[in-house]
Parts: structure tokens; sequence; C-alpha cells
């Protein structure tokens, strides 16, 4: 007898409930922007993320969590709450002390200085020089972030990860476009695939919940609206 299918599998039926809370607009100068406060604004909704992650990461051994500036944070630490895993913040640069700053690289929409992650900090006031450091070498971390397209934010966190001697286990996204992930040659869309390859981090698995195949529903625009999303 066959296994029943997993409601929880990519693109299957709890993917859809959410994606059907996931409107898209036309901002940044792309056509498409998939806005996850759609679901945010839905308790039941945004429950159902994290207990879909908490149910797939229950079982893979990981020492922590960390999530990317800024809607990974919004995914990452309530996923971290529901593991019982620390969880510490990749942050754009200058937005924290004592930090590792990673190298620039390149989105869909622009470009970025890279992004940090704290050294560590005292235990206590009574032992400063101790420190306890955010990502130890041998860890084994997953990355979270709420959308992956070209792989420029993950590829950056992964490296940086590696640097500090830990290890990737997994980096989970809510949506993943899809069409960056190896487009045809000619098409002028850049590759993860390729960026992956290319910084020799292609071991390291990207798994998301949703695709763009169900991403269907247009977010209703007042009269008039202009592209208001300024590149940052």
């Amino acid at each position: 007898m066959a296994d029943a299918p997993d409601e929880h599998a990519p693109d299957g039926p709890v993917a859809r409930r959410i994606a059907s809370a996931i409107p898209y607009y036309p901002y940044k100068g792309i056509p498409r922007f998939y806005d996850i406060n759609g679901f945010l604004v839905r308790p039941d909704v945004f429950q159902l993320v994290i207990d879909v992650l908490a149910k797939r990461y229950a079982a893979l051994e990981i020492d922590s969590i960390g999530g990317f500036d800024a809607r990974g944070f919004v995914i990452g630490a309530p996923l971290a709450l529901a593991l019982k895993k620390p969880f510490f913040m990749l942050r754009k640069p200058g937005k924290q002390p004592n930090a590792v700053t990673s190298g620039a690289y390149e989105v869909e929409y622009g470009s970025r200085a890279g992004v940090s992650v704290p050294r560590g900090h005292p235990l206590s006031a009574e032992d400063p020089l101790k420190l306890s450091t955010v990502v130890k070498r041998g860890d084994r971390v997953l990355l979270v972030d709420d959308l992956v397209a070209t792989g420029g934010t993950l590829a950056a966190g992964v490296e940086l990860i590696h640097r500090l001697g830990a290890r990737v286990a997994e980096c989970a996204c809510v949506v993943e476009l899809k069409m960056f992930y190896d487009p045809p040659a000619g098409s002028g869309l850049p590759s993860r695939k390729a960026l992956f390859e290319g910084k020799r981090i292609a071991d390291v698995p990207v798994w998301a919940l949703i695709s763009e195949d169900i991403l269907t529903v247009a977010g209703e625009l007042p009269a008039g609206y202009e592209d208001d999303g300024e590149e940052h």
C-alpha cells in the first residue's frame, strides 16, 4: 500500500493554504514582490508556517538557528523557541556590536554590503573574559529567511558560518522562486545553482515550502498606485 501524501510537503495542501495569504505587488521594480505581511496578520496561518518548519527540523541535529535581516528574524525566532534552540541574527553591517561580517553580495534588485553575526558576549559580570560565542566551531546551524531568489543572501550567510568553523545543516525559506535556481542559458537570469557551485557550497541544501507556482494572489492596489519600493 502506497504511503499517504505528506500534507506538509512543498506546494502541498498546507503550503497552498499559506500561499493563499501571501499577496504579490509590483515593488522595487519587479512585477511580483511576495509580501509575507499577508500571513503575519493571520495568527492561524502564521502558526501553520512555524508548525511546518518545527515538524521538519525537530529531528534534524542542529545547535542553533540564524535568521537573516529582517524578515528572517520574524520566522527564525519563533521557530527557535518552538525547537528550544539558541537564535542569532544575521544583520546588515553596522547594526550590532562586536560582529564578524561577510563579503558584499548581489541580490535580485541590488547590491548588499554583507551580513554580520556577533562574536559573543561575557557569560557574567563576574567573569567578563569568558566568552559564550554565538556560533562555535563544529556547530550545525540552520539558516532561515522568508524567501530565496538568486541566493546571494543565503550564500553570504553560509560562507560566514563556514568561516567561523561551523557547518550549515540546511537553509530554510518559506518561499522559493524556482525561476532563479537553474535558468536556461541566455535567459539573462542569475543562477543560484551556479552561484553555490562557484562558491563551493553546493552541498548545502536549501528547502522551501512554497514556490511561485502556487503564489497566485494579486494584492489589491488603490487607483493611481505607483511602485514606491526604494532600493535598500
